[in-house]
């Protein structure tokens, strides 16, 4: 089993096979965490160069701590949102042989109480994945509309008792301070009126704050609008999501991008004047069950993976 504070690369054997790394290639890490797929990536680099991503300021203390001495990886405290910009500056628009997120929370965020991403642990009401930047959740439930916070829990957690949590929201910040994830974990459980079988009552409105306050959809469509921008011909996108919202946004976007331009169905073409982008390489891949067993957190990841086109 995972120990605390122990970061756990999910699928990475899948990951690195689904980038089918060159020696020489030029890759992208956008969400570098505490750098377990990097460090992957760079053993099966010889003069080829990463380039990881992360907001998270711990993120880059760690990769300057494990990574500095070495002249192929670079790091940029930044969103993936912004990754087209990034690789813009270095000179590799269009020459990225690919790309992998890793969406979500990683563990040390999690297993880190002072960080506020868990309701497991009592700390902050934090939940920025940069605590230097933007509004806290415990800030943005202080002042959020009764109805944006309803609006939050059902379209970023999928939260079926939405209005119901929003509502006993408001009124115990009425009477003090939602300052603390264990205070907010105990309104939302005490507003929740069916507990899910295996899941705290709390898991969906935490993630839905946490999606929300850290813009990571949003984020995850910049990115979409920009990826194959970056992408050489034959790149390959590497996507590990945790959320349904997240690998819907990844599926669509294979998708619309393999299918290429959309014509009447009578329209006598060829697959090339369709003007396809993109292949989806192989099925959407789940975590085996020894690694399910070994990593809890894994238990509700997919991986994608597509290739892009000449």
């Amino acid at each position: 089993m995972t120990t605390p504070n122990e970061h756990q690369p999910v699928m990475l054997e899948e990951a690195l096979a689904g980038l089918a790394i060159k020696a020489d290639g030029i890759y992208v890490d956008g969400t570098f965490g505490r750098g377990g797929h990097s460090g992957a990536i760079l053993d099966r680099l010889q003069q080829g160069k990463l380039l990881a991503m992360d907001k998270d300021p711990r993120a880059l203390a760690t990769a300057q701590e494990k990574f500095s001495e070495d002249d192929r990886f670079l790091i940029r405290q930044d969103s993936f949102a912004n990754m087209a910009q990034v690789v813009e500056q270095q000179g590799w628009l269009g020459q990225v042989d690919g790309i992998l997120l890793d969406l979500g929370v990683s563990s040390p965020q999690l297993d880190d109480p002072e960080r506020g991403f868990s309701f497991k642990q009592n700390g902050p009401l934090d939940m920025r994945m940069d605590p230097t930047r933007g509004m806290s959740a415990a800030e943005w439930i202080s002042k959020a509309k009764e109805q944006d916070i309803a609006t939050v829990l059902k379209e970023y957690g999928e939260e079926r008792f939405a209005k119901r949590i929003a509502r006993a929201i408001c009124v115990a910040r009425a009477e003090a301070p939602i300052d603390t994830t264990s205070k907010l974990a105990a309104i939302v459980a005490a507003a929740n009126p069916k507990w899910e079988k295996g899941k705290d009552p709390a898991t969906r409105s935490f993630q839905a704050i946490r999606i929300f306050i850290n813009d990571e959809l949003e984020d995850l469509k910049v990115f979409l609008q920009h990826a194959l921008q970056i992408l050489k011909p034959g790149g390959r996108l590497v996507v590990i999501s945790f959320h349904s919202l997240e690998d819907r946004l990844i599926k669509r976007f294979i998708r619309e991008q393999s299918r290429g331009d959309q014509l009447p169905p009578d329209l006598p073409v060829t697959h090339v004047q369709l003007n396809q982008k993109m292949k989806a390489i192989g099925k959407a891949i789940r975590p085996s069950a020894q690694e399910q067993e070994q990593n809890v957190r894994s238990r509700s990841s997919i991986l994608r993976v597509a290739e892009k086109l000449a």
